[in-house]
C-alpha cells in the first residue's frame, strides 16, 4: 500500500478507474521493475532467462539466485540449493555438469508450481490459503493479475494453523512438492494456475532433517530447554520459591515467566457492604410497591375517577419502566487491566511486537457541522498513539466527499510528522494539540528533559501555522465555484456532486511514504469516500462504517476495529492496550465481541445542567450490564473484533462429560440417555452441516475433516464442497473474492502475493453503491440497517450470537469528546436517539421477539427492552405532569383520604425510593448533584423530544412519513458557555414550556381557592401543591434556560405555550366534568316565609 499512489477514484459498476497524482508525483513503476529479485548470494539483480521470464535458479522454492550465482555453485559448489537443500537442476542455455545425465536430460520446468520464497512463509499463511482454495484473486477478465495459491484443505499442518514461538517459519514437517502444468515458466512471485492442487510430500530426512526441525538437533534442544524450565518452575512453586536449585543465573527469569502467565485483567466486584443492602431494599421496595398497588387499585376516588384511573395507569407504566432498569443493575462489577503483563506477554525484547493490528475508523459527513480542525485533532491523536505504528491503520470516511475534508487531511498528514514524534519523545497526554496546548497546567511538571521547553514552544508554533492553513480552506470554501472545485494539477474533484460521485481512495500515510522528520515510520492514513448515485439507498452512518470494514479488510484486515466520532480524540494514548488486555487474554478474548469504553465530554460547564455527560448511564447502568454479558454499544470509543462483526457466533465453551448414577438400575439409565444422544446427534449433525465452509473452531485455527481424509474421501467431492461453501460466502459477504478470503483469516492478515495496484482496485470494488445488493451487508453483516441508532441494534444483534462485550473504564479516560451544549440542540440529539429506539420497538428485532433460543441472557433482554420501550414513557409522564394542574383548578385529588395504613404504605414508598437512589450512588461514586440532573433531564426529554420521538416513529414506520424538526441557529455570545442561554426555535420547547404555565396557573388557582374557603381547604391543598412542586422543580432546568437571559426566549414559544395554557384553562371551567349534573333549575330554601 503505497503513500505515494494518489487519489484512486472510480466505479466498479461503470468499469471505471482513475489515478489522480499531485504535482511533483512519479508514475507507478513498470511491472518489471517490481518484480524484480535480489540475488541472496552476491546481491545482485537476478536478471532475465533467454526466454525473457525471471530466472529461477530452484524449482522446489523459487530462492532468488542470479545465473552467474547458479553456474558457480553447479561447477564448483556442492550444487544443492542454499534454502531447501534440493540438487540445482540444469536449467536451459546452461552448461551441463557431472550428475545432469542421472535426470535423463529432462528439465522438468512445465510441471512446476508456483510459490512465495521460502523465507516468506509461515504455517498461518500456509492455513490461510488452505481457506482460500478456489477462491482466485481478482475478478474474470483481469489481465495480469495475481492469484491466490490454491492448496489441498484436506491436508492441515502438524501445527494446526498457528505458529511455534521458537520454530522458524521455514521449519515445519510437511513439506508442499510443487507439480504443474499448463506450459508457463514459473516465478517466484504466485502468478499461479487456480485448478493446479497442492501435493504435499513426506519430509526426506537427507535434505529436510536440518532444514525442517522436526526430529533434528534444533528440535531436541528446544524439547530439552522446555522440560528444564517446567522442572524448575515446578521445583520453585513447590518449595515456596525460597530455594535456589542451582546457580546457573536463570532464576531471575521465573518471576517474569510468571508474570507473563498471569491474566491480563480481573474483575472488581462491588464491595458486599455495599451491594447487599442495595440489593434488600429492591427486594423491599417490589413489597411495598406491591402493597402501593393493592391500595391503590381497591380504594378508587370515586369523585374524581377519571383522575383515578388515569393516575394508576400511569404509575403501573413507571413500575414496569423500574423494573426493566433496576434489575439489570442487579450484578454491578468493575475491571482492572495489567498493562505490565500484557507487555511481558506480547513484546519481549528481541523480536518484534506480537500486538495485533488495528483498524482505527473515524466518520465525518459535512465539514460545516463538523469542523475540519476538530477532524484533524483526532487523526493526529489516533497516528500519535502509544502501538507499534506498524500495527496501526487510519481509515477516514468523508460520507459528503467534501474537498475541504480531503486537504485538510493532507494538511494534517504533514503535520503529524512532526507532531508525533514529539509526542513519543516526550510522553504527553492528550495527544490532540488543540487540548493539549490549551491545558492550563504545569507543563514542566515532571518534565526534566533539557530540550523540551524549547521545542514544546517550536511545535506550539507549528501548531499555530497549521491551524491558520486549515482555517484558510475553510474559509475558501465557504464560496464554492461554478463548475465546482478543481484539483491542483487542474482534474475535477471527483466529490463535486455530493449524491453522485465515484469511490475515491487516497492514502496519505503508507508503508513506503509514511515516516516523521527523524525517519521513523508513522501509522497508515486513509482517505475513503464511498460511491454515491441516484437511486441508491445508503443507509447514512452504517453504510458508510461497513465500506470502512470492507475497505480496511482488503488493505490491512487487521483482526481488531475501533471506531470513533471525528469529535472524539485520544485523551489516553494507551487506551488500544487496555482494549487488548481482554481481547488478547487466552483467558476471556475468545468470546469477547467488543471493548466499549465511557464517554466523556470536554466543554461542558461545571453544573452539567442538561446531564450531557450521562453520569448515571454511564457509571451505574453499564456498571451492571457489564456484570452480565457485557455494555451496549453507544456508537464510538468501541473496539470490535472484526470476526464478531461477520455474523459468526461466538464459540462455544465445552462442557466436561456428565456423570451417571450408579444408583440407578441399567435400564433406567439406558432408556433416560439413549434418547438424549439421539437428540445430540441429530443436533450435531445439523450444527456440522451448517459449518461446512463459513465456520471455524474455537481455537482459532481452521476446522479440517481429518476423519474423512483417514477415510480416503476423494479430492473432487472436497473440490465440489468448497465450490459450494465459495459460493455461499460470496452471496453472504459479497462478489469480491479478496473481501470473502479475508473473511476466513481470524487473526487477519492480507493477500502477501496481491500487489497494492490491484488492492487499491478491489478496494474501489468494495465500496461501490451496489455491492451490498442482494448480501447479508446491514442484515446479518457488520453495522446493521434499519434504525438511526445503529449502534443499540448492532451490539445486540452480536449478544444474540453468544458474544459478551467488556466494559473498560481506565484511571484515565480513554477518549473525549464535544457535547452539545445549549437545550434546543440537546433535545434534538435525545430525539434522534428516541426515534432509533422507536424504530427497533416497530421492527422484527425487537427484544421482545427476537433472539429467542441464541446467546441472550434474560437480564441483558431486560435492559435492550429498557432501551426500545423507554420513549413510550412520555405519554404516561406527559399525563402525570398534567394532573398537578387539574388537581388544583378542580379542587380533586387522585386518591381518596388516606388512612394511617395507606398512609404508611406511602411513606414507606417514598423511603425505598430515595433509599435505592442513596445506596446506587454509595456503590457506584456518582455524585448526588449529576444524579439530580439526570432525574431533572429526564423529565425535559420524556415531555418532549422522547414524546415527539414517539409520534414521528409511528409516521416513519406504519405511514411511510418522515418528519424532520429542524432548528434554525440564534448567535450567542463570545463568552465561555454563552451557549447555554442559547435558544433555538424548535417545537420540542412548546410541551415543557406549556406544562409549566399550567402548573403556575394550578398553583395560583389553588392557593386563591384555598384563601376564600378559609382554613379548612389548606390541608387538602399540601398535597397538591407538593405534587405541582414536583414538575416544576424537575422543569427547572428548563425554565432558567427559558428565562435565564432578557430576550433569549423566542416569542413565538411563549405565544403557543400561553394559547395553548389558557384554552386548556377556559376548556376545562366550561366542561368540568366532576360537577355534579342535574336537569332543572336547583332550588334552595332561603328561609323566609313567602306566604
Amino acid at each position: 500500500m503505497e503513500a505515494s499512489a494518489g487519489l484512486v477514484a472510480g466505479s466498479h459498476n461503470r468499469n471505471e478507474l482513475v489515478v489522480i497524482r499531485r504535482d511533483g508525483e512519479s508514475g507507478p513503476k513498470p511491472l518489471q521493475q517490481l518484480s524484480g529479485q535480489i540475488c541472496q548470494i552476491c546481491g545482485d539483480d537476478v536478471g532475465l532467462t533467454v526466454d525473457g521470464d525471471l530466472f529461477v535458479a530452484c524449482n522446489e522454492c523459487a530462492f532468488p539466485v542470479c545465473r552467474t550465482c547458479y553456474e558457480y555453485e553447479r561447477r564448483e559448489g556442492n550444487q544443492v540449493c542454499p534454502q531447501c537443500k534440493t540438487r540445482f537442476k540444469r536449467l536451459k542455455g546452461c552448461p551441463r555438469v557431472a550428475g545432469d545425465d542421472e535426470e535423463d536430460d529432462v528439465d522438468d520446468l512445465e510441471n512446476e508450481f508456483n510459490f512465495v520464497p521460502g523465507e516468506k512463509q509461515d504455517s498461518q499463511y500456509m492455513a490461510e490459503a488452505m481457506l482460500q482454495g478456489h477462491m482466485s484473486y481478482g475478478r474474470r477478465g483481469d489481465l495480469n493479475t495475481p492469484y491466490v495459491v490454491h492448496t489441498m484443505p484436506q491436508v492441515p499442518l502438524l501445527t494446526n494453523g498457528e505458529m511455534v514461538d521458537d520454530i522458524p517459519p521455514e521449519q515445519h514437517a510437511l513439506v508442499p512438492s510443487f507439480v504443474g502444468g499448463g506450459g508457463k515458466r514459473i516465478h517466484p512471485l504466485p502468478f499461479s494456475d487456480p485448478s493446479l492442487p497442492v501435493q504435499p510430500r513426506s519430509m526426506d530426512p537427507s535434505k529436510d532433517l536440518a532444514a525442517y526441525g522436526y526430529g533434528s538437533v534444533a528440535w531436541k534442544e528446544r524439547m530439552e530447554n522446555w522440560k528444564q524450565k517446567q522442572e524448575k518452575t515446578h521445583m520453585t512453586r513447590s518449595d515456596g520459591g525460597g530455594r535456589d536449585w542451582n546457580n546457573d543465573g536463570d532464576e531471575s527469569d521465573l518471576p517474569l515467566m510468571d508474570e507473563a502467565r498471569q491474566p491480563l485483567s480481573r474483575k472488581l466486584p462491588v464491595p458486599s457492604s455495599q451491594i447487599n443492602p442495595y440489593r434488600m431494599i429492591i427486594i423491599i421496595r417490589l413489597v411495598v410497591v406491591g402493597f402501593f398497588f393493592h391500595f391503590r387499585i381497591t380504594n378508587p376516588a370515586s369523585d374524581a375517577y377519571p383522575l383515578w384511573l388515569i393516575s394508576v395507569i400511569c404509575e403501573i407504566w413507571f413500575a414496569i419502566s423500574w423494573i426493566l432498569d433496576q434489575f439489570p443493575k442487579w450484578l454491578p462489577i468493575e475491571r482492572e487491566t495489567y498493562l505490565d503483563r500484557l507487555s511481558l506477554r506480547y513484546e519481549k525484547e528481541g523480536k518484534p511486537s506480537q500486538l495485533s493490528p488495528v483498524d482505527i475508523f473515524v466518520s465525518t459527513v459535512d465539514p460545516m457541522k463538523e469542523p475540519p480542525l476538530v477532524t484533524a485533532n483526532t487523526v493526529l491523536s489516533i497516528l500519535a498513539v502509544d502501538y507499534p505504528v506498524e500495527k496501526v491503520s487510519c481509515y477516514v470516511s468523508d460520507d459528503g466527499a467534501a474537498m475541504l475534508t480531503f486537504e485538510a487531511l493532507s494538511e494534517t498528514s504533514e503535520f503529524a510528522k512532526k507532531w508525533v514524534p514529539f509526542c513519543k519523545k516526550f510522553n504527553v497526554e492528550p495527544r490532540a494539540p488543540e487540548w493539549y496546548l490549551q491545558q492550563k497546567i504545569d507543563y514542566l511538571k515532571e518534565k526534566v528533559h533539557p530540550s523540551f521547553v524549547k521545542e514544546r514552544r517550536a511545535i506550539k508554533r507549528e501548531y499555530e501555522e497549521f491551524k491558520v492553513r486549515i482555517n484558510a480552506l475553510v474559509a475558501k470554501a465557504q464560496k464554492v465555484p461554478e463548475e465546482g472545485w478543481t484539483m491542483q494539477d487542474g482534474t475535477p474533484w471527483p466529490g463535486n456532486n455530493v449524491r453522485d460521485h465515484p469511490g475515491m481512495i487516497q492514502v496519505f500515510l503508507g508503508q513506503s511514504g509514511g515516516h516523521d522528520v527523524e525517519g521513523n515510520k508513522l501509522p497508515r492514513l486513509v482517505y475513503v469516500s464511498r460511491e454515491k448515485r441516484p437511486g441508491f439507498n445508503h443507509h447514512k452512518k452504517a453504510g458508510a462504517m461497513n465500506a470502512l470494514v470492507r475497505v480496511s479488510a482488503v488493505l490491512t484486515n487487521a483482526p481488531y476495529l475501533l471506531n470513533l466520532d471525528c469529535d472524539h480524540y485520544f485523551n489516553n494514548s494507551k487506551a488500544i492496550r487496555e482494549a487488548m488486555c481482554f481481547m488478547m487474554d487466552p483467558q476471556v478474548g475468545k468470546k469477547v465481541c467488543y471493548v466499549q469504553f465511557p464517554q466523556r465530554f470536554d466543554g461542558i460547564d461545571r453544573h452539567d445542567r442538561y446531564a450531557n455527560r450521562n453520569i448515571v448511564f454511564f457509571d451505574i447502568n453499564m456498571k451492571g450490564l457489564d456484570g452480565i454479558q457485557g455494555p451496549i454499544y453507544v456508537g464510538t470509543g468501541c473496539v470490535f473484533r472484526r470476526q464478531a462483526l461477520y455474523g459468526f457466533d461466538a464459540p462455544k465453551s465445552k462442557k466436561p462429560p456428565t456423570r451417571t448414577c450408579n444408583c440407578w438400575p441399567s435400564w433406567c439409565c439406558c432408556g433416560c440417555c439413549c434418547s438424549s444422544r439421539k437428540k445430540k446427534k441429530a443436533a450435531k449433525a445439523k450444527q456440522d452441516k451448517n459449518k461446512i465452509g463459513s465456520r471455524k473452531g474455537d481455537t482459532g485455527a481452521p476446522v479440517f475433516a481429518l476423519e474423512g481424509i483417514e477415510e480416503g474421501i476423494k479430492g473432487n467431492e472436497i473440490e465440489r464442497i468448497n465450490m459450494t461453501s465459495q459460493q455461499k460466502l460470496e452471496k453472504k459477504f459479497g462478489q469480491s473474492p479478496v473481501f470473502v478470503a479475508s473473511t476466513l483469516l481470524e487473526n487477519g492478515g492480507t493477500l502477501k502475493e496481491a500487489s497494492p495496484a490491484s488492492l487499491l482496485k478491489e478496494a474501489i470494488h468494495v465500496i461501490s453503491c451496489g455491492y451490498e445488493d442482494k448480501t447479508d451487508w446491514g442484515k446479518e453483516i457488520g453495522w446493521i440497517y434499519g434504525s438511526v441508532t445503529e449502534d443499540i441494534l448492532t451490539g445486540f444483534k452480536m449478544h444474540c450470537h453468544g458474544w459478551r462485550s467488556i466494559y473498560c473504564i481506565p484511571a484515565r479516560p480513554a477518549f473525549k469528546g464535544s457535547a452539545p451544549l445549549n437545550l434546543s440542540d440537546r433535545l434534538h440529539q435525545v430525539l434522534r436517539w428516541a426515534l432509533g429506539s422507536v424504530e427497533i420497538f416497530l421492527s422484527k428485532h425487537c427484544p421482545l421477539w427476537y433472539g429467542y433460543g441464541g446467546g441472550l441472557k434474560w437480564l441483558e433482554r431486560l435492559s435492550y427492552i429498557n432501551a426500545t420501550i423507554y420513549p413510550w414513557t412520555s405519554i404516561p409522564l406527559l399525563a402525570y405532569c398534567t394532573l398537578p394542574a387539574v388537581c388544583l383548578l378542580t379542587g380533586k385529588f387522585i386518591t381518596p383520604e388516606l388512612s394511617n395504613v395507606a398512609s404508611l404504605w406511602f411513606l414507606s414508598l417514598f423511603i425505598c425510593i430515595f433509599a435505592t437512589s442513596i445506596l446506587e450512588m454509595r456503590w457506584s461514586g456518582v455524585a448526588i448533584d449529576d444524579w439530580w440532573r439526570n432525574e431533572q433531564f429526564w423529565v425535559i426529554g420524556g415531555v418532549s423530544s422522547h414524546l415527539f420521538a414517539v409520534f414521528q416513529g409511528l409516521l416513519k414506520v406504519l405511514a411511510g412519513i418522515d418528519t424532520n424538526f429542524t432548528v434554525t441557529t440564534k448567535a450567542g455570545d463570545d463568552e465561555e458557555f454563552s451557549e447555554l442561554y442559547t435558544f433555538k426555535w424548535t417545537t420540542l420547547l412548546i410541551p415543557p414550556t406549556t406544562l409549566l404555565i399550567v402548573n403556575f396557573i394550578g398553583v395560583v388557582a389553588g392557593v386563591s381557592n384555598a384563601i376564600n374557603n378559609g382554613y379548612e381547604s389548606w390541608g387538602p391543598l399540601f398535597g397538591k401543591l407538593f405534587f405541582s412542586f414536583w414538575v416544576i422543580v424537575h422543569l427547572y432546568p428548563f425554565l432558567k434556560g427559558l428565562v435565564g437571559r432578557q430576550n433569549r426566549t423566542p416569542t413565538i414559544v411563549i405565544v403557543w405555550s400561553i394559547l395553548l395554557a389558557s384554552i386548556f384553562s377556559l376548556l376545562w371551567v366550561r366542561i368540568d366534568p366532576f360537577l355534579p349534573k342535574s336537569d332543572g333549575p336547583l332550588l334552595e330554601e332561603c328561609g323566609l316565609d313567602c306566604n
